[in-house]
């Protein structure tokens, strides 16, 4: 007797099965074969963060189209399958987790939170996997990779030493988003950006040569001065075109900082005066290239505590707290330092937050 069709389709009964078939056939498997026209899709690898979203569904589905299509066409097609150790973000989430169960990061040992690592690359990278398998992705399971594998950890240590032997790669400066919690950097796509109202702190840069003549500078960053290494303008704002080329005493320091002539600076906003601190501030740092500025590191390491190229007589702001600095900077200015509200993506504390924080 003939089984009688379910009147709704029911994907359990089928796909599984299928799919299982497939893999035990190696269907989706691909060796060298010199004879066939090879084409290869290297999955971008999952990030074991969690589990897979919308975008990767998509994603896959277009690669699995292509590389399906690439088999019934002949070619000797190889869709390369993997995950991603993402270990910033991953790094966030065990913690997290760990929290959850009541564990502190800094009571485990280095080699303890490895092995909570690998558990969780275990379990979200293996459900990972499974939900690739679930859409039908016929990638060479066979081939899996994960990118702290031994082979591909050493792939790319043996890359990057031929690449710097080369002279191709080098070690070089530029600004980087700083996670004061994880101590390292992290790449745009991790940033949220999010506008506060700040302060304008202005502040007078007196002329060398000149006695009584100032550049009055309007800035949200005080605490990046002792990084200053010039003042620009406008070449175009004729308030300040005498000035370009001359030199300016730093506050607070026996530096002389260049005044210099840059498009970068807009007339209309703030005085028109803009300090410029290469080391901390990226259109800064573009600046700096331009006119082959020094960097100063102003703001180290939150472990570090320390500011450097402070002149003697303000040592006592070494060892206070990076989000203390603004607020020290500001006090050690004369009392007609003023300040205005605007907007700014940098969250400057205030001086009762910093008095009540002095306090402690």
């Amino acid at each position: 007797m003939s089984k009688e069709l379910s009147k709704t389709y029911d994907p359990k009964d089928i796909e599984d099965r299928l799919y299982k078939k497939w893999e035990d056939n190696g269907y989706f498997h691909a060796e060298v074969d010199r004879s066939k026209k090879p084409f290869t899709i290297v999955m971008p690898p999952p990030n074991i963060t969690g589990q897979l979203h919308m975008g990767h569904a998509l994603d896959n589905t277009m690669q699995d189209i292509l590389i399906r299509y690439k088999r019934m066409q002949g070619y000797n097609a190889l869709w390369q399958p993997g995950t991603d150790h993402a270990s910033i973000a991953t790094e966030v989430k065990v913690i997290q987790s760990l929290k959850e169960q009541g564990i502190n990061k800094a009571d485990l040992t280095r080699e303890e939170f490895l092995d909570k690592c690998w558990e969780w690359r275990k379990e979200y990278g293996g459900r990972i996997v499974k939900q690739l398998r679930k859409l039908g992705s016929s990638a060479d399971w066979q081939r899996e990779r994960f990118t702290m594998d031994e082979g591909c950890s050493h792939a790319v240590q043996e890359v990057f030493t031929k690449l710097y032997k080369k002279g191709w790669i080098y070690k070089g400066s530029r600004i980087v988003n700083w996670c004061p919690v994880c101590k390292t950097s992290i790449s745009d796509a991790e940033v949220e950006h999010e506008e506060q109202d700040g302060f304008f702190w202005h502040i007078n840069y007196p002329v060398v040569g000149e006695e009584g003549r100032f550049v009055e500078i309007a800035t949200t960053r005080p605490e990046t001065l002792f990084g200053d290494t010039a003042v620009a303008v406008n070449p175009d704002d004729e308030r300040y075109k005498d000035i370009v080329g001359k030199t300016l005493k730093l506050p607070m320091t026996d530096r002389e900082i260049p005044v210099i002539a840059d498009a970068y600076v807009d007339k209309e906003f703030g005085t028109g005066c803009v300090k410029i601190t290469p080391a901390h501030d990226p259109n800064d740092f573009e600046v700096g290239k331009r006119h082959n500025l020094e960097e100063i590191v102003v703001l180290k390491n939150l472990s570090d505590r320390l500011m450097e190229r402070i002149h003697n007589n303000y040592r006592s702001i070494v060892g206070i707290n990076t989000c203390l600095i603004a607020g020290g900077v500001m006090g050690i200015f004369p009392p007609t330092t003023s300040a205005l509200l605007h907007n700014t993506s940098t969250l400057l504390i205030s001086l009762q937050s910093m008095k009540d924080l002095l306090d402690k």
